[in-house]
């Protein structure tokens, strides 16, 4: 990206802009370069420099630590494990807005791991990208028992929360899940998806969730970025 000096534009709020998409895309972890890097990289003054930051402070992008730099202070969101929880009531408990864009869905013939983990021979696959403040946040895909799939497609399954369309509309019960997180990159595909590079590090979740009758009801696989989500759990020690 480089700034356009003929643009009617001033440049400390290009350079701002070019900061905070570089900040989205996961190019700066923790900090940005330094004032001096920055006016080397883009040949502006200081003043230029020191007013995109200060915008950028302002909005609660970054914070500056005397003597240590300019960190990024998008806190990531936490999901506590333990809890049965969708990723719109997390998004929504850190009080950000969550939103959602269907990529596919459809009846599909799984991969053989997916066969081999759920035993559905064909299944009903949702895919979607999560957005927490309007802002990409994972990839989402859900595997169903084709039956039950066919009845949520009837619904908001775009925008709509799908826990609550297969309690609410489906009434099923749902009980327990097993989770597995582990830690990955995304594939040239879904990086284009949430805009940034195949090289950030993201969390992957796989869970099989169960109903109150032991019933298979959903394969989750997510990839969240690792920059802005993160997971929590509770500790504790018993003594006899």
């Amino acid at each position: 990206m480089e700034l356009d000096h003929k643009s009617p534009i001033p440049l400390h709020i290009q350079l701002k802009d070019i900061i905070n998409n570089l900040i989205k895309e996961g190019s700066f972890h923790e900090k940005i370069p330094s004032e001096r890097e920055l006016m080397d990289s883009y040949k502006v003054s200081r003043s230029t420099v020191r007013e995109a930051v200060s915008h950028l402070v302002r909005e609660g992008v970054l914070e500056k630590v005397h003597g240590k730099g300019t960190f990024i202070s998008m806190k990531p969101i936490e999901e506590w494990l333990g809890n049965l929880s969708s990723t719109t009531d997390t998004i929504r408990k850190m009080g950000m807005k969550p939103d959602a864009k269907l990529i596919q869905h459809g009846k599909v013939k799984p991969p053989k791991e997916i066969i081999a983990a759920t035993g559905f021979e064909e299944a009903y696959y949702i895919k979607r990208i999560r957005y927490a403040n309007d802002q990409p946040l994972a990839i989402e895909i859900q595997y169903y028992p084709v039956e039950i799939g066919e009845r949520l497609a009837k619904y908001d399954i775009e925008k709509g929360t799908l826990y609550d369309l297969l309690e609410q509309k489906l009434h099923i019960k749902l009980a327990e899940a097993e989770q597995v997180i582990t830690s990955s990159y995304l594939s040239k595909e879904d990086a284009e998806l949430l805009g940034v590079k195949e090289s950030l590090n993201v969390l992957n979740t796989e869970r099989l969730l169960l109903d109150i009758d032991d019933n298979l009801i959903e394969y989750y696989i997510a990839s969240f970025r690792a920059d802005l989500y993160s997971f929590r759990i509770n500790l504790s020690k018993r003594y006899n």
